[in-house]
């Protein structure tokens, strides 16, 4: 999402590291830049400007001007002013009423909140809580199945509704259902509307009034730029809202709402949705973000997604396999699996400091979802002979795997030109540790800096 303004910021950031000292020239020349990768980045005009007067304020301080890196200070600067515009920490839900707590969630019509009240159930239910869905959108029948579909696969209670109720009926049934039922939290979903809708923004006010929600969250689409910001501030006005869950990060919006959004509103950001999938929700952390936008890299996320996305027995069971001299295309496979869980290697290379952008696009869309499912087919298609012993796989193999897998000769190929790199990075692991490891990854990715 914040790619480009990414790039801006980091060009800049590296003129400022060559300069000796700070001047008012070149001062102004750095912050017209920054000022231009904001409002590149669809950041509103207001936001913008308080922005550049924080950074410009802090910037003449002392610990900046007799800074023996001045420009790095002022790097620091602009980080802290990221921070403090989108919220200085993590908002986490307050939960902490008397069981069922009610969450409460609204939005327009398909900016995700059916799929985003799954994937905070999903959350929940991870932390130990009993949770209860229920679906207030009479409007639209397919919500209603939707969300029930979602609630089995994710392991929450679902309270059944129908289209022939009305959505204050839904709601007060289902609190009540959630009593009996000793659930600890209650999941309202209701239904798409705008905020000139006079009729729908009544119909939910009472819905609010009936359900006395612990936390009321607005779902807002990041691609629909300072729309979403309007939206949010339109929807704060009619509703007391606790908190914002920007869904569709992982396009190619440009960043503006989730550095407006905080401002325009008063409202905190909660979580970002990262994907379509039920485990694709973050919990949003301005700090951990503003250093990614400037590329020192968020070691903190890596590690929480290293902890819960990978198997760490087979992870031990595969180092020593390693050290032993072996390793095959089932565990080529599997180590594929786990990079995509973790956003594929530009996303976990973007975590690591210093690191952001420098995947080329080529090689990084190679470590897409369509690639990895490519590969699991293709590996699942050769006998346990051939996942040991690749050199085996010949033409006739190869023309028999592809078959099988429902891909091309030229696919198999390239599953296995990059088993023999991966191969080749694991023998130089274990041979000279990470460092070379890394090098070794610059023939599989050409351009890297190793």
């Amino acid at each position: 999402m914040f790619d480009n303004l990414s790039q801006r910021l980091q060009a800049t950031a590296r003129k400022l590291r060559g300069q000796a000292r700070l001047t008012d020239e070149n001062m102004a020349q750095t912050l017209r830049e920054v000022r231009m990768a904001l409002l590149e980045a669809d950041v509103a005009l207001p936001v913008t400007k308080a922005f550049i007067g924080q950074v410009k304020e802090a910037a003449r301080g002392k610990e900046v001007l007799t800074s023996l890196t001045p420009g790095q200070a002022l790097v620091k600067v602009v980080h802290d002013e990221l921070v403090a515009l989108m919220g200085e920490t993590n908002d986490a839900l307050d939960l902490s009423v008397r069981p069922p707590a009610v969450i409460l969630v609204a939005g327009l019509q398909g900016a995700g909140k059916t799929t985003s009240v799954a994937k905070l159930a999903r959350r929940l239910v991870l932390d130990k809580k009993k949770v209860m869905l229920v679906s207030a959108d009479v409007y639209r029948p397919a919500a209603i199945d939707q969300l029930q579909r979602l609630a089995s696969e994710v392991g929450a209670q679902f309270f059944p509704s129908d289209t022939s109720q009305k959505p204050l009926d839904i709601a007060r049934s289902a609190i009540d259902a959630a009593r009996v039922q000793v659930a600890d939290v209650l999941i309202v979903d209701t239904a798409g509307r705008l905020h000139v809708d006079a009729d729908m923004m009544d119909e939910i006010k009472a819905v609010h009034r009936v359900c006395e929600p612990a936390e009321t969250l607005f779902v807002v689409d990041s691609m629909t730029g300072q729309d979403a910001v309007n939206t949010a501030k339109a929807f704060d006005e009619a509703l007391p809202l606790t908190g914002v869950i920007l869904t569709k990060t992982d396009g190619d919006a440009r960043g503006g709402a989730a550095l407006s959004i905080r401002h325009v509103t008063g409202k905190p950001i909660k979580f970002l949705g990262t994907g379509e999938k039920t485990d694709a929700l973050e919990p949003f952390y301005p700090d951990r973000l503003a250093s990614r936008i400037l590329g020192m890299g968020d070691v903190v996320s890596l590690v929480e997604e290293v902890q819960a996305n990978v198997d760490m027995a087979q992870a031990e069971k595969l180092v020593s396999k390693i050290k032993k001299g072996g390793f095959d295309l089932e565990d080529f496979r599997d180590q594929m699996m786990q990079m995509e869980k973790m956003g594929g290697m530009a996303g976990i290379m973007d975590k690591l400091p210093g690191m952001a952008g420098k995947i080329p696009d080529a090689s990084a869309a190679q470590l897409g979802d369509r690639q990895v499912r490519q590969t699991v087919a293709i590996v699942n298609s050769m006998t346990p002979q051939e996942r040991q012993f690749p050199d085996v796989i010949k033409g006739s193999r190869k023309r028999r795997i592809a078959s099988g897998s429902g891909t091309q000769v030229q696919d198999v190929n390239r599953v296995l030109k990059q088993f023999q790199q991966m191969e080749r990075m694991m023998k130089k692991m274990k041979k000279g540790g990470m460092a070379n490891m890394l090098r070794g990854m610059g023939g599989r990715f050409p351009g890297m800096p190793f």
